[in-house]
């Protein structure tokens, strides 16, 4: 049943994408008339999907009161495509690398995703910060998987170094936000169940770097057992 219900899930979410995808870059090219509202779209489309693979959605927590870096624990695709369903046209420092595709990258600087260059050191995260201020002056939150990668549920690696300094730059306070999307989606034949999204409670900017990590880190790992 578990494979049924999967391949029910890519026949259903996967050629709407691929058209999406083409229709966003167009967009994109042309200024970007509807663009938000078309990824909106998308992202409750995906949690439609989800329903014809068993997979339920609970958010638990209130989002910030104001503007916001939300650090978000990374095991699946799950979590990039469900954050516009809970935070209003959210900001996503994402990889570098994805904004080199060709006609897509145009789409997500329109949208307001922000590069992480990771090789570039200083230069790189200060570009960043001044982003993210930017951004969140004009209310949009901010997104960021602080461990820098898809992570197995389970597993607890340390923060990406960039994180903290992010952090001090940007001058905002943290929410961390914990998920268990692993062993239901990040899986050829998904499992039928009900992920859950945890948003803590926001943590003050100017914290030493010590303890802004250990608070995150702890946090965005509350599910993950």
């Amino acid at each position: 049943m578990a494979v049924i219900r999967s391949l029910l899930f890519y026949v259903a979410f996967y050629p709407l994408t691929v058209l999406l995808v083409m229709v966003a870059v167009g967009s994109a090219m042309l200024g970007g008339p509807g663009l938000f509202a078309m990824v909106r779209f998308w992202t409750v489309w995906h949690r439609t999907c989800m329903r014809l693979a068993g997979i339920k959605v609970r958010v638990e927590g209130q989002l910030a009161d104001g503007p916001a870096l939300y650090a978000i624990k990374h095991e699946s695709f799950f979590e990039a495509l469900e954050l516009p369903n809970y935070l209003p046209r959210p900001v996503v420092f994402a990889k570098a690398e994805l904004f080199r595709i060709p006609g897509w990258g145009r789409a997500a600087r329109f949208y307001g995703l922000i590069p992480v260059e990771r090789e570039q050191g200083a230069t790189a995260l200060r570009a960043m910060g001044k982003a993210a201020r930017h951004f969140a002056e004009s209310g949009r939150p901010l997104a960021i998987f602080p461990e820098g990668t898809r992570v197995p549920h389970g597993q607890r690696p340390p923060l990406r170094s960039g994180f903290a300094g992010l952090y001090k730059i940007a001058g905002l306070p943290v929410v961390p936000v914990s998920v268990n999307s692993g062993p239901l989606y990040h899986r050829l034949w998904k499992r039928p169940g009900t992920i859950t999204l945890r948003i803590g409670q926001p943590i003050p900017p100017g914290l030493p770097r010590a303890e802004i990590e250990a608070r995150v880190h702890a946090a965005i790992n509350e599910l993950n057992g």
